[in-house]
């Protein structure tokens, strides 16, 4: 095996690795400190904050002859025998006069700047810069400007590390942003009449290593101290992106990307990126309420009455309820986790053997989109429809649709209906509702008001992705699980734990002692036994339709 002696350490490195040497540093545990240079974009090597000294050791002798000048990190690539030195006092006196440099010009605005907290130019200058400035202190205010419909332009706050042009050409292929001017009057903008509007354009700002690049959405809303971060799975299609959530006090402030080379490498999109305002929304469903099954009531015109019942009741009430009307259909939402929807089968069976098990509503929107850099945007708009197909199939109703459940009610073969759905927009119509409107008992679990809910002889809440636990399986057969971000609004369960409750199970719902049971009881799911990774497992047992 190949071995690259960082300070004296040795680091053995895979025969067919090409790595530079600021990633075989961090194996050996130290960073070396990098504006420019990103593992998913092209190398530069203009910022010059990755000097280092490097060197090569002679396989037979074992002498060690160093390069005689500093080289950078990012672009040095390494091969067995490799020398590394990334702490010596002549690049300790690099890093600290290019961390001067950038700060001579750099405005003094970092009680205002929304990157104070995870700036790494504020980073490096303790770490790595001068003990004391050397040039006079002038404050000044940075330049604003408007580059797109979600990014804000701090004009002198940029380093010019190019991070943001790179990804732009490389990566989303639109080429918006460019270098305008030469030398020291060098400034990213985006070409005449072309704004920085690519799906993927939220990216440059977690790119951007200072406060150059602001993100309209989250600019001035909360200080990052103050944030609380989880790491969680994006529900908004079924790429299933690896995202943390940051909020504070229960309130969603900003999503960004979490690294996993398995499913989103380094970026999210910005419907993803966006999408989670549906959380705070007002006209959310926050109550369960009951209200008369009688069809006559819904076709006199009349409203019927409209109680709100207690969650320890909807547990035994929504059973009897059930029980007394007869057979049973029941849409297991793709936005259930598959802990979930394991448990609303189990539900569903317990209450009628016989019951119909169908996938909920699918929600596709256009077709997929790739992107140069090869990020794929999934038009099928939810996150676990792999993982619900699963679960069903081990109750023997793997096939069975949405549109199958619909014709199956429609034809009079179901006396009640149970609909989870969860979507963070509008699902049905009403001719589709219509279908479910003769049934003695309806219960729909949704976000928001529908024309199903309207119909609904029980009304209950849904839980949006942050507040759930569970896993998810993505559209290739990848499972993450994820623990809850946020409590949902006072007066909503999360499914987990009506299903849990309504099963007969002691104490709090642990979505993770679900998973277990799950992967014991069925091959295909045998591999979320045991402690999960952070970046998922892969399913591929067998290819479903």
């Amino acid at each position: 095996m190949p071995v690259v002696i960082v300070d004296g350490q040795e680091i053995e490195i895979g025969a067919d690795e090409r790595l530079n040497c600021i990633e075989v540093a961090r194996r050996a545990g130290k960073e070396i400190p990098h504006y420019c240079w990103h593992p998913g974009l092209s190398v530069v090597a203009s910022c010059r904050m990755c000097l280092i000294e490097t060197g090569q050791r002679d396989a037979a002798t074992g002498k060690i002859t160093m390069v005689p000048k500093l080289v950078p990190g990012c672009q040095t690539p390494v091969k067995d025998g490799t020398v590394i030195v990334t702490e010596s006092p002549l690049v300790k006196d690099s890093r600290a006069r290019v961390e001067e440099a950038l700060l001579i010009d750099h405005p003094i605005d970092c009680p205002i700047c929304d990157k104070a907290g995870e700036c790494l130019l504020q980073d490096y200058h303790f770490q790595h810069g001068q003990p004391e400035r050397r040039a006079d202190l002038q404050p000044f205010h940075s330049r604003k400007r408007d580059v797109g419909p979600t990014v804000t332009l701090f004009v002198d706050r940029c380093i010019m590390c190019t991070r943001c042009v790179r990804f732009t050409r490389e990566i989303s292929g639109t080429a918006e942003l460019m270098v305008t001017s030469r030398g020291a009057k060098e400034e990213i903008d985006v070409f005449p009449g072309h704004p920085l509007a690519n799906k993927l354009s939220g990216n440059v700002v977690d790119l951007c290593p200072v406060g150059a690049l602001g993100d309209k959405d989250f600019l001035y809303q909360q200080r990052v101290w103050f944030l609380k971060r989880e790491a969680n799975v994006c529900g908004g299609c079924s790429a299933g992106c690896s995202i943390h959530t940051e909020h504070n006090q229960d309130a969603v402030y900003r999503l960004k990307p979490r690294e996993n080379p398995h499913v989103n490498t380094w970026w999210i999109c910005d419907e993803g990126r966006y999408g989670w305002h549906h959380l705070h929304d007002q006209s959310r469903i926050l109550d369960a309420a009951r209200k008369a099954a009688s069809p006559s009531h819904r076709g006199s015109g009349a409203t019927p009455a409209t109680e709100t019942v207690e969650w320890a009741d909807v547990v035994v009430k929504l059973r009897d309820d059930l029980k007394t009307a007869g057979r049973l259909a029941v849409a297991v939402s793709p936005m259930l986790t598959i802990e979930e929807a394991w448990m609303l089968c189990a539900v569903a069976r317990s209450i009628d053997p016989e019951a119909f098990l169908s996938l909920g509503f699918v929600p596709v929107k256009g077709e997929d989109e790739t992107f140069p850099g090869g990020f794929t945007i999934r038009a099928e708009k939810c996150p676990n429809r792999k993982g619900v197909e699963e679960v069903l199939a081990l109750y023997g109703a793997g096939g069975h649709s949405w549109n199958d459940l619909v014709a199956h009610v429609a034809a009079g073969k179901a006396d009640a209906a149970w609909i989870t759905a969860g979507y963070p927009g509008p699902w049905i119509d009403t001719a589709v509702a219509d279908a479910f409107a003769n049934l003695k008992q309806l219960v729909v679990q949704d976000l928001f008001d529908s024309p199903l809910m309207r119909l609904a002889t029980w009304r209950l809440p849904a839980t949006g992705f942050a507040e759930r636990a569970g896993t998810w399986v993505n559209v290739a057969h990848h499972a993450q699980s994820f623990r809850q971000a946020i409590r949902p609004p006072a007066g909503v369960w999360p499914e987990g734990r009506l299903f849990w409750n309504m099963l007969g199970r002691r104490g709090l719902y642990d979505a993770t002692a679900v998973r277990q049971q799950l992967a014991a009881s069925s091959p295909a799911f045998t591999a979320l036994a045991g402690e999960m990774p952070a970046t998922g497992v892969d399913l591929r047992i067998h290819q479903l339709a």
